[in-house]
């Protein structure tokens, strides 16, 4: 078994590849039970957790196991608040073939999954896309989501300025090609976006709904709690929503129970799940006004994916 670091995930992966990976393994069986994440100090305010998520398809078997310790950064700047190693098997004999850091892996996936979403739910001439947030994955989303579409102008939000220039600058060097820019008005920015992806630890929406144009995309992937959400109820009611996987996206996601719990939403109106687009079993944008919605929770067949991808990638220099 081969150990697999960060920085050789860095070095691997590119997004035109990843998300064919994840289109092609979504169009085909796999088993992904519930991830089960587990409260570890349930009398107090920490939310430290833990969590474990298995997967399988025809090649491999896989298992995501995270910690998530929020107040970590206050306690110690060197300290990181999740930590994740993804361990893979070979599927048809069992044995044990990679520990990959999955801190890096899910950076990668994330990204590459709401892109994914986005090249069946945003229109294809969508041009100008909205980062809120400015966190690690920030510079991830904007880079996934402009290999999908012909985008010319990235606008960055964040709360911190400092923050936002920095994810702007690993977004040019990047990109260079791409005109990005940190927004200087919310309601500005989202009435001008095509694509809207947030990135946020934010519990209360980001913005109001009512400035979000016909046509828009629009992506949730910050929030992972049942009472937390990054869009307000109006937006749910206004758009066409589908969602990475419907077996933890409904029993965590703030953006669909809120509305839920408030008597405005059902989940059966979802209009399906990623897996259905890429088998073709649903349609994804119906036309150029409907405004989309796909929230995201992240599921443990993408870290599958990312994970044997680099395997696949390095095995031989081992």
């Amino acid at each position: 078994m081969i150990v697999i670091n960060a920085e050789e995930v860095h070095n691997t992966l590119n997004f035109p590849v990843l998300i064919n990976e994840l289109r092609d393994t979504f169009s085909k069986p796999a088993g992904m039970p519930q991830r089960q994440v587990y409260s570890l100090d349930e009398a107090t305010s920490h939310n430290d957790a833990f969590a474990l998520l298995p997967s399988w398809n025809e090649k491999t078997i896989a298992v995501k196991a995270f910690t998530y310790f929020p107040e970590n950064p206050r306690k110690n700047q060197q300290l990181k608040s999740l930590h994740s190693k993804i361990m893979i098997f070979d599927r048809k004999t069992g044995a044990p073939q990679a520990l990959v850091d999955g801190t890096s892996v899910t950076y990668w996936r994330t990204a590459a999954i709401s892109a994914l979403g986005s090249s069946y739910l945003s229109r294809k001439d969508s041009k100008k896309l909205l980062i809120f947030g400015t966190g690690n994955l920030a510079s991830f989303m904007a880079l996934a989501h402009a290999s999908v579409r012909p985008i010319t102008q990235i606008t960055v939000w964040g709360r911190n300025q400092d923050k936002a220039q920095a994810t702007i600058e690993k977004i040019r060097n990047k990109r260079p090609d791409i005109e990005v820019i940190l927004s200087k008005s919310v309601e500005h920015s989202v009435r001008e976006a095509d694509i809207i992806s947030c990135a946020t630890g934010s519990p209360t929406p980001l913005f109001d709904s009512n400035w979000v144009a016909p046509g828009t995309h629009t992506d949730f992937v910050g929030n992972h709690n049942h009472d937390r959400r990054e869009c307000d109820s109006k937006l749910v009611l206004r758009s066409a929503v589908y969602v990475d996987s419907k077996i933890n996206v409904f029993a965590e996601a703030g953006e669909l129970l809120i509305p839920v719990s408030e008597g405005e939403y059902q989940l059966e109106s979802v209009k399906g799940e990623l897996a259905q687009l890429c088998k073709d079993e649903i349609k994804g944008r119906e036309d150029e006004q409907q405004i989309t919605l796909f929230k995201t929770v992240g599921t443990a067949l993408a870290d599958l994916v990312g994970a044997q991808l680099v395997y696949s990638q390095l095995k031989h220099l081992f």
